[in-house]
């Protein structure tokens, strides 16, 4: 018999059987407690809680690792491809060179949206922000596609989650195009995942549009270190909504809707934003002192993570990158000027070491989107349509869990206890 964690309750002991993974901390399973004690555990935002079992994403925070199905998200990032990691998190391995053909190609041959689609973008206000577009389009997806919606069905998910994972290119495209009035680009089928939404991105009818290949590779970069990222918020959203046999377009549109929040999708955006009001290097001492300053509600966003308690391992690659970015693009923006120099100063300052604030993957990767050309209110989508993969694996390995249950959390109640209905005349 495995170890045993033992709980004293209401006069009784109780014994409950302790798990272990293949890395990271042994749980508790608790599944009975309520049946033999009558109580449920208390924890606000199940930051101690293991919600499911997966063999998807793993991440340690105190060493700040992250491992997707075993691989250092380092590797990935420096040798893979967005494409290739997509493959290795749907299926459990890297593919041969044949199967990545093979899943490119399929990928490609989705990446069309339905026509009437387009007609659908034009209901929406013209300054609608994109991540309400996206919340709209992806859930009205099961509208357009109904042959694929039978999720007891193997071939049904897979044939979802490739339709999911081509068309959220061309979905968040154009939701740019439509914010700023230009007309929708169809997919180009010679290029690739990545350098395709580049085009219909920025490109226009009136004149051929060159992918640049520091951008491109940089834009794949930023899609691998989003791909998954355990169970987060949104990534929870999606299991949650797939818990109770949603459709796999309803689950992912759940998604985005909480990926939208700015605590989860929006960081990197209050952090180039954060930039803009410090404006230029020589104000950065003033606003470093305000951030040491607990009176003081400033604070320096894109650094500290909830998870890593150390460097974000995905912050290292995007910092290589942003220098390709920059020398590629020949950025001379005094924005820029000012993320380097904050950067370097609160990598050498002990507060900063102390309190373990390192520049995170969001500090990098605003300003590297910004440098590309893309609107702040378009860094949530882009968040989104990376993150989409992890949402089809995680849902599809939900769905092939047979222990698999409907989410229903517990609560402690504290409001009145049972009163009687008082007639309004007599209040």
């Amino acid at each position: 018999m495995g170890d045993q964690a033992k709980l004293s309750a209401g006069g009784a002991d109780f014994e409950y059987p302790v798990l272990k993974g293949s890395v990271g901390p042994d749980v508790i399973d608790i599944r009975k407690l309520y049946g033999q004690t009558g109580k449920f555990t208390f924890d606000p935002g199940f930051t101690s809680t293991a919600s499911c079992e997966s063999a998807l994403t793993y991440i340690d925070g105190d060493e700040g690792v992250l491992l997707h199905r075993g691989y250092p998200i380092g590797q990935l990032a420096e040798h893979s491809s967005f494409m290739e990691t997509s493959y290795l998190l749907l299926n459990g391995e890297l593919p041969s060179k044949d199967e990545l053909a093979t899943f490119e190609n399929t990928i490609t041959r989705h990446t069309m949206l339905h026509e009437q689609l387009a007609t659908f973008y034009r209901g929406f206000r013209r300054d609608a922000h994109p991540m309400a577009i996206m919340c709209g389009v992806v859930g009205a997806l099961s509208a357009f596609y109904h042959d694929s919606t039978d999720i007891a069905d193997p071939e049904h998910r897979k044939i979802s989650s490739h339709r999911l994972i081509a068309k959220m290119p061309t979905i968040a495209a154009m939701a740019y195009k439509y914010s700023v009035g230009q007309p929708f680009l169809y997919p180009d089928n010679k290029l690739s995942y990545t350098g395709n939404f580049l085009r219909m991105t920025f490109g226009v009818p009136a004149e051929e549009y060159e992918v640049i290949p520091a951008v491109e590779k940089a834009m794949d970069r930023i899609f691998i270190l989003h791909a998954d990222h355990e169970q987060n918020a949104s990534t929870s959203t999606v299991r949650l909504a797939g818990s109770s046999g949603a459709n796999p377009f309803a689950c992912i549109a759940a998604g985005i809707a909480c990926l939208w929040g700015p605590a989860h999708g929006g960081a990197n955006e209050a952090a180039l934003n954060m930039l803009k009001e410090i404006g230029t290097p020589d104000r950065i001492q003033h606003y470093i002192d305000r951030a040491k300053d607990k009176s003081d509600p400033f604070r320096l966003m894109g650094f500290g993570h909830r998870v890593y308690k150390n460097y974000d391992p995905r912050a290292t690659v995007m910092q290589s990158t942003l220098r390709e970015v920059f020398e590629a693009l020949n950025v001379t923006d005094p924005l820029f000027e000012t993320a380097l120099r904050l950067e370097e100063i609160a990598l050498s300052d002990p507060y900063f070491a102390e309190k373990k604030l390192f520049p995170n993957v969001d500090f990098y990767s605003g300003i590297i989107l910004s440098a590309i050309g893309f609107p702040t209110t378009m860094f949530t989508v882009l968040f989104a349509l990376a993150r989409t993969v992890g949402w089809v694996a995680q849902w599809n390995e939900m769905i092939s869990d047979p222990g698999q249950k409907i989410g229903r959390p517990r609560q402690l109640y504290t409001g009145p206890t049972q009163r009687d209905y008082v007639p309004v005349d007599k209040r």
